[in-house]
Order: C-alpha cells, then structure tokens, then sequence
C-alpha cells in the first residue's frame, strides 16, 4: 500500500509543477497560459483579503500562484518526507482559494471538480500516504 501512495504522491507532485508551470510561461501551452491571464483577472476581483485592503494585481498573482505551485509540485514529488508534508499543507491551502474563487464567482460545480479531487488526494496523503511513525528505542 505504501507503494500506492508514493506513486500517489510523486504524480500529484508532478501535476502540481506542471499546472505552475503553465501559469509561469507561455512556451508550454499559449493558449491555456492566456486562458490562465484572462481566468485570473477574475479571480485577482474575489481574492479573500480584499475585505481587509489588500488586492492584487492579476498578473503577479498568477505568477505567485504558479510559483507556489510549481515549488510545492515539485517539493512534493521529490523532497525529503518534512518538505512533502509542509507542501501538502500549502498546496491543501491554494486548493481551498481555488475552490472558494471558484464559488464565489459561481463557476458550475464541475469548474470546481478538479480542485475539489486535488484537495481531497492531498489530504488522503496527508492521512495516510507516509510512512508509520518512528518508534522510540526505549518504549
């Protein structure tokens, strides 16, 4: 079972750092790279700190979303067990802004699908996908 999860947790690493890699740059997919543009202009006009005065450009946050993501991704595919467990926490985070955004802005709950199975794969690993515990030597 522990060979699931690992496969589990490398590819959703690897999803993470390809869907921050689109949000950084063009020269994957121009046109999901625009689509990403255009889609966060929207979501810069919902951010969930804009009650408390701070609302961000929509260009630096997809650049800071995709940044988070493709380091997270990446650290989560590949890192030591302490960094996979903090970008698991982080990733978890970013999936709950997307899928707050998403329903604030009243996307269809299918818009909200891929983020809602992200999140929920994130926390199964966060339950289960690592290793037992250590055991003390003197117990």
């Amino acid at each position: 079972m522990a060979a699931v999860f690992a496969a589990l947790r490398v590819l959703l690493g690897l999803f993470f750092l390809l869907a921050g890699a689109v949000k950084l740059t063009d020269r994957l997919s121009a046109e999901v790279h625009r689509h990403m543009q255009a889609q966060f202009v929207r979501f810069a006009e919902v951010f969930p700190l804009k009650d408390f005065g701070f609302a961000p450009d929509p260009d630096p946050y997809l650049a800071a979303v995709g940044w988070v993501e493709a380091v997270a991704g990446l650290l989560l595919a590949v890192g030591p067990q302490l960094l996979q467990e903090i970008s698991n926490f982080v990733l978890s985070i970013v999936m709950m802004g997307a899928i707050y955004t998403l329903l604030v802005l009243r996307e269809p709950l299918a818009m909200c699908a891929p983020a809602t199975l992200c999140l929920g794969l994130l926390l199964l690993l966060n339950i289960r996908g690592y290793g037992a515990p250590v055991k003390p030597k003197f117990e």
